[in-house]
């Protein structure tokens, strides 16, 4: 299922009558989120959202880890593994997406990574593993592990919707709630009204508020610029896929989106390369869903006839982001080793 348009409406009959379960919903949320979580061996950076579905938390998580690997310090991912059957805890080598999820898949292309349900469990598993910081990709409202840096990522074109909990709203428990448990808000992009939100109710509470962009690989939009295609996604927000590749001058002739995590079946892989052909246009798509067909057998005719849009975060004041993080490490005893060469 996709969001429903409701939970990104100013008004709406059908959160106000969902106003109540929402109520009942966010106080659980609320007050399980206040429950002391176990302490980690090593410093965690939990990378989470206010709201049901993406916001960036990946990307996030993932230029998070870059600025620990230059500073010498040897991160390790930890996440749930959503989509994923495993359990865990266990570290991603050669699963595939059915198995870990497709996020997983991602973050072990930067940095090991740990998936397992149990937070603390996969914690000892990636202190035993040699990590000397956690970087947590979600599981803000998760309480079993203790946080060192809480950063909640908000999405500047969606922000927190209309502010209410599910299931009248996309938040996943109240925003005071929340923000009790946060460090710092990261806006990716320019803010709207919803995001504003957010920032302010941050702000009033003496947050540092940082600001991101996500940044499309150039050589991929060289490769793809000026060339009709048939976009498709299987992403939290696919019109946000849509929106970059417009900005990028990439016209999307068909845009075709999907429910997040999709998994994509024989006859729909067929269709997307069929309707492609009869039109000549060419396909692209993004890396999570790449990943998550590229260990079925019946995507190598999709896959051979589709282009990946890889995007990354960059942050604007990379040198708080940097000090924050160098901060909860130190603290914690761990310091940094010269970082690797390049040409090594």
């Amino acid at each position: 299922m996709r969001d429903p348009a409701f939970w990104w409406a100013e008004r709406s009959v059908a959160a106000t009558l969902l106003a109540p379960l929402g109520a009942g919903y966010g106080a659980i949320a609320a007050h399980r989120m206040a429950h002391p979580g176990r302490k980690a061996p090593v410093p965690v950076v939990c990378v989470g959202n206010f709201t049901i579905g993406g916001a960036g938390k990946t990307p996030t998580a993932i230029a998070l880890a870059r600025l620990l690997l230059a500073a010498g310090h040897r991160p390790f991912f930890l996440t749930r593994g959503y989509g994923g059957r495993i359990a865990g805890p266990v570290r991603v080598e050669h699963q595939q997406a059915d198995e870990v999820g497709d996020e997983p898949l991602l973050l072990g292309r930067i940095a090991p990574t740990i998936v397992a349900r149990d937070r603390p469990a996969g914690a000892i598993l990636a202190a035993d593993g040699g990590a000397d910081v956690i970087v947590m990709d979600d599981g803000l409202q998760n309480p079993s592990l203790a946080k060192d840096l809480a950063i909640a990522v908000v999405d500047g074109r969606r922000g927190i919707g209309n502010g209410r909990v599910f299931p009248a709203g996309p938040l996943r428990a109240p925003l005071a709630a929340q923000l009790d448990h946060v460090d710092a808000v990261l806006l990716i992009g320019a803010a709207d009204r919803a995001a504003d939100r957010a920032v302010n109710a941050a702000q009033k509470r003496g947050l540092p508020v940082l600001h991101g962009k996500l940044r499309p690989d150039a050589d991929a939009v060289a490769a793809l610029a000026g060339k009709p295609v048939l976009a498709f996604a299987g992403i939290a927000d696919p019109d946000k896929f849509f929106a970059t590749l417009a900005a990028c001058g990439i016209p999307a002739a068909v845009s075709q989106p999907f429910q997040d995590h999709h998994r994509y079946m024989a006859a729909e892989m067929a269709a997307l390369v069929a309707r492609a052909r009869q039109n000549g246009l060419m396909l692209v798509t993004t890396e999570k869903d790449m990943v998550r067909i590229s260990g079925d057998p019946a995507a190598r005719v999709l896959m051979g006839h589709t282009a990946v849009l890889p995007v990354s975060l960059v942050f604007r004041e990379e040198g708080a982001v940097d000090a924050m993080l160098r901060d909860v490490v130190e603290k914690a005893g761990a310091p940094s080793r010269p970082a690797p060469d390049a040409g090594a």
